[in-house]
């Protein structure tokens, strides 16, 4: 199929095959957080000193993206849809043995399972999503599978919630029993979800596969959606209002790693010392509460992601940025005043996760859409592994600062963020605005 094919494709209309696709990708990151989210839960399983608890809330990065970087080039060479299934069988393993965490050392193990799977999943789920969505519905489509991120985290916190009413070991149980069974209800659900889903269209074209391609295009879409409908469809399509960025010279590849790195970095420690460690640091028996809040107040404002195909993506990103930067800064500099006034704590709390929110769901949009396809996977995993790998030194970093101290640093780490979106506007290509993959990495 040729190029010009292939961007026809892109024009397919949505269909029931691409609503299951949908719903498999929303719940495979929604899986993602809530094991992510599992050790700010977990640490209160077993009885350890601090900084083994520290050591468990930086496991969850470190294993993550070990799963990415495992992950990345593994779709690549083999697919994205194979990196997909294998994935879920780590999962179940891991939740299996879950049921089983009495020890430290268990729940270390199970969560190493899990995070690795988790990590794969978010890296090749955010790669086929920009493969696999159509043109007209890809970037809203990116967006809302991404709030699945902060779906899970909910639900993981309003678990630990329902079952924190109960006393000493019958607590610990039920709530590590509930927790392992959702784990691998969504996992048998998802094996079943992406019995239907295609292989990647672009990687099977990037291969050089042309047979491959022919046989999905008509085995996902219908034998006549090639020949008749998504050509047509294609024909009818309006001409792309966004302006064609800078070729894919090394310079300019080395400068979209350097900003993808550095925004996604500060996403990661910004999101993950308020939402996970904020909590263990200074407000230790809140814990469930303030990550329901945190992720429920991100996932409800997530939805202006629906807009993400009528806007520019450098603009949404700079702004995000910059408005999660004030917002952090507020919050430090009001600290005497929230620590003694619950009520202002829970809406600023509230009020910072919504921004936030908004910025993980552009800076999450664009570092997987930036890269040609045939690299992809393995440059959306580099600027993962090193951007999540940072937040790690950070926990340690941070663990012996006040509450003061502690915030302001974080938002030191989003204003390094903004001033990376806003070079990224000025100089980066346009991925927003109703383009298709293929344009918004430069390929077309």
């Amino acid at each position: 199929m040729s190029q010009m094919n292939m961007e026809q494709l892109g024009e397919a209309r949505w269909t029931r095959k691409t609503t299951g696709m949908f719903i498999s990708f929303v719940l495979g990151l929604a899986l993602e957080s809530y094991v992510f989210s599992l050790s700010s839960i977990a640490v209160y399983w077993v009885t350890m000193p601090k900084s083994l608890g520290e050591l468990l809330l930086a496991w969850a990065p470190i294993w993550l993206i070990i799963g990415i970087m495992l992950a990345g080039p593994f779709s690549d060479r083999f697919g994205r849809k194979v990196t997909l299934y294998t994935t879920l069988i780590l999962y179940a393993i891991g939740g299996i043995l879950l049921f089983f965490s009495f020890t430290y050392v268990i729940i270390l193990i199970s969560l190493a399972l899990m995070l690795m799977a988790g990590g794969g999943e978010m890296n090749s789920i955010m790669v086929a999503s920009h493969e696999l969505m159509p043109r007209k519905h890809r970037g809203k489509a990116t967006m809302m599978i991404i709030n699945g991120i902060n779906l899970g985290g909910l639900v993981l916190a309003i678990l630990a919630l329902t079952t924190a009413n109960l006393s000493g070991k019958s607590m610990i149980y039920t709530q590590r029993d509930v927790v392992a069974i959702a784990v691998l209800i969504v996992v048998a659900i998802l094996f079943a979800t992406r019995v239907s889903m295609p292989e990647s269209f672009l990687w099977l074209q990037s291969k050089g596969r042309q047979a491959d391609v022919q046989k999905v295009v008509s085995s996902y879409f219908g034998s006549t959606v090639a020949a008749a409908a998504v050509i047509a469809e294609a024909k009818a399509s309006s001409e792309s209002t966004g302006p064609k960025g800078p070729k894919l010279s090394a310079g300019y590849m080395t400068f979209t790693m350097i900003i993808m790195v550095i925004v996604a970095a500060a996403n990661t420690i910004g999101f993950g010392l308020m939402a996970y460690a904020l909590a263990y640091a200074f407000f230790p028996h809140l814990q469930p509460t303030i990550l329901a809040v945190f992720e429920g107040a991100g996932f409800v404002i997530g939805f202006f992601g629906l807009i993400a195909d009528k806007v520019s993506r450098k603009k949404f990103l700079f702004w995000s940025f910059l408005g999660t930067f004030a917002m952090t800064a507020i919050v430090g500099l009001t600290t005497s005043a929230w620590e003694h006034n619950m009520v202002l704590f829970w809406i600023l709390l509230i009020v910072l996760a919504g921004m936030n929110s908004l910025c993980y769901l552009t800076e999450d949009t664009v570092k997987a859409e930036v890269w040609p396809t045939l690299h992809r996977g393995t440059l959306t995993a580099v600027a993962r592994f090193i951007s999540i790998g940072l937040y790690i030194p950070t926990i340690y970093i941070t663990a012996s600062m006040s509450t003061t101290e502690y915030v302001l640093f974080n938002a030191g780490v989003w204003l390094i963020g903004t001033l990376a979106a806003a070079a990224w506007l000025i100089w980066g290509r346009e991925t927003g605005r109703g383009l298709s993959i293929q344009q918004a990495s430069g390929e077309a």
